[in-house]
């Protein structure tokens, strides 16, 4: 298989205020020795309760924190992001095109005619088409922004996208069809997905292999029909009673 993301050995920190008597700052440790890789073409599951540091390491894998060990191998460019609240991570000061247009116009490749198609064809590619161009945020669904954030991310061409809870906040029919969706793009644009959920019935719908973590440890990993079907350690067991 062809790695399009290594971790190896992965341990990262904050910082903690100092304390009221001017002493030394301390770090808390949040990654502890963190190791996987996430091949071409695969969706590859990240699972764990609240605080357990899966936004750690999406922060880390994204350039967003530097206070870690270990190495972060990216065998293409960096990864974008799709975030559970699309709403927040769009700029509601700006029409859908605009916000579209922007990843490319950083990239400086191409003329504003140029960024234009894309942007067109990449709508049309999320399910939503060219009258979505001249729109606002706040003029769309909670689904169809979702679809924006998806094409801002897939418009820059990256070969890894992390998905933050992408379908959390969406109703269960709106969640299928941007599952299928992401499915879908993974086809067309030959795209790996690190995908983070708390929500191991839909990790089992789209994802092939499984990363669980707990206190900042990868405590197992597998693929999705091995670890669902004989889970080897007590809080993978945990997750999925819980789940049930």
């Amino acid at each position: 298989m062809e790695p399009i993301l290594e971790v190896r050995h992965l341990n990262s920190y904050y910082a903690e205020d100092r304390s009221f008597f001017g002493g030394k700052e301390k770090r808390r440790q949040v990654l502890q020795d963190v190791s996987f890789t996430i091949d071409r073409g695969e969706i590859v599951g990240l699972v764990g309760e609240s605080g357990s540091g899966k936004t750690t390491l999406s922060r880390a894998i994204l350039g967003m924190i530097t206070d870690y060990e270990g190495e972060i191998i990216h065998h293409s460019q960096r990864p974008q992001m799709v975030f559970q609240d699309p709403f927040s991570s769009l700029n509601p000061a700006h029409s859908i095109g605009w916000i579209l247009e922007e990843p490319l116009r950083v990239q400086g490749k191409l003329s504003a005619k140029g960024r234009k198609a894309a942007v067109l064809e990449v709508l049309e590619q999320v399910g939503l088409g060219a009258e979505y161009y001249d729109r606002m945020p706040r003029e769309l669904s909670g689904g169809q922004r979702q679809r924006v954030s998806i094409a801002s991310a897939v418009i820059a061409r990256p070969a890894l996208i992390i998905a933050d809870e992408p379908v959390s906040a969406l109703d269960v029919t709106i969640q299928a069809q941007i599952l299928q969706l992401l499915v879908d793009l993974r086809r067309k644009y030959d795209l790996s997905y690190l995908f983070i959920s708390h929500d191991l019935n839909v990790v089992y719908q789209i994802c092939n292999r499984v990363l669980v973590m707990q206190h900042g440890v990868i405590v197992e990993q597998n693929t999705v029909d091995e670890l669902f079907s004989n889970p080897q350690h007590p809080y993978t067991r945990q997750l999925l009673a819980a789940g049930e």
